[in-house]
């Protein structure tokens, strides 16, 4: 999942951008179906959609040639995009890769996790945070979540994920002409070290370097020892790489999920964009790790502290005031 605006509101990963811009323009967009693209409809499960958005952006930007670092889902995307646009591309650096969506996990662990993201976003965004981000410290891991929440609805969410396990640049692979870097942490637990291994292999002259470390974003756990890395592949004096603490703590999940001026607390928010969804208490408690009396105690406090006389109005407003 993408999304520029709620990316921008995320401590780690401006702090991380922040970084990078210091020594290179830095031009990010949200992918077709997500983020600011989902008015296009869902994710695409083909990859020609997502080439023709990258060129389309890079020419909207005037750039001839640029540097590629792309993670996760974007890396075989970035893969056939080096083979299909050569000349568009200076240098490759592939962030916890992998070239084949369905080599991830098997049929019916893919299955499972569409359904899972479909059904409770709750939930799915509670695993979802101990596969990305196990080191993650609770105020981290409430942040994050947060994040994942404010970033995508469930549907669009589940419909990334469908997508992204059909993506396939195994072919495309052996025809790429350009330099490759493959950063893989050690640990990951989303995209296994061997998929990293083998997109290295797969690639002529790729190099491959395993990082400690568990986290699957780059902009998690030890960003500024990636952020070298990457950085130095691209001609920048390591040295000079830094990256500023994260900011990722409890306050930035209250900020991620209601307004500053909002007179509701983050969880009464949550409650009523749910309710809003139309859950009843009982599915809210069962998303949300609460007892059905405190979900009912938050829609209580709720509509005495916005005035108003239904649940219904409530949900209403917490979905006009939502960011």
């Amino acid at each position: 999942m993408s999304h520029l605006t709620r990316d921008w509101e995320y401590g780690p990963f401006r702090a991380f951008v922040d970084a990078m811009a210091r020594h290179r323009r830095v031009i990010r967009l949200d992918p077709p179906g997500s983020g600011l693209s989902r008015s296009r409809g869902e994710t695409p499960d083909t990859m020609t959609p997502h080439l023709d958005a990258l060129s389309a952006v890079l020419d909207a930007a005037g750039l001839d040639q640029v540097t590629f670092m792309a993670g996760s889902s974007g890396c075989p995307v970035a893969v056939e995009f080096a083979v299909r646009y050569p000349e568009r591309v200076r240098r490759l650096v592939l962030a916890g890769a992998y070239l084949d969506g369905s080599s991830v996990a098997g049929p019916a662990d893919r299955e499972a996790l569409v359904e899972m993201v479909r059904r409770s976003w709750g939930v799915s965004s509670r695993v979802m945070s101990d596969i990305f981000y196990p080191g993650a410290t609770p105020a981290q891991r409430r942040a994050y979540i947060a994040h994942q929440r404010s970033s995508a609805t469930p549907h669009a969410a589940a419909a990334a994920l469908e997508a992204v396990y059909r993506f396939d640049a195994r072919e495309s692979a052996a025809a790429v002409r350009t330099p490759t870097l493959v950063l893989h942490r050690r640990s990951d637990r989303a995209i296994r070290l061997a998929l990293g291994v083998a997109t290295a292999q797969a690639i002529p002259g790729a190099h491959l370097e395993v990082l400690d470390g568990d986290a699957h974003h780059p902009w998690h756990g030890d960003a500024a020892g990636f952020l070298r890395s990457a950085m130095a592949f691209d001609g920048v004096d390591a040295s000079a790489v830094r990256v500023d603490g994260e900011k990722a703590d409890a306050a930035a999940s209250d900020r991620l999920l209601r307004p500053s001026s909002s007179p509701l607390s983050a969880r009464e928010h949550e409650v009523l964009l749910l309710v809003a969804q139309g859950r009843t208490d009982a599915q809210i408690a069962a998303e949300l790790f609460l007892s059905v009396h405190t979900v009912h105690r938050h829609v209580a406090n709720a509509r005495t502290k916005l005035g108003v006389s239904s649940r219904a109005a409530a949900a209403a407003w917490a979905v006009a005031n939502s960011r």
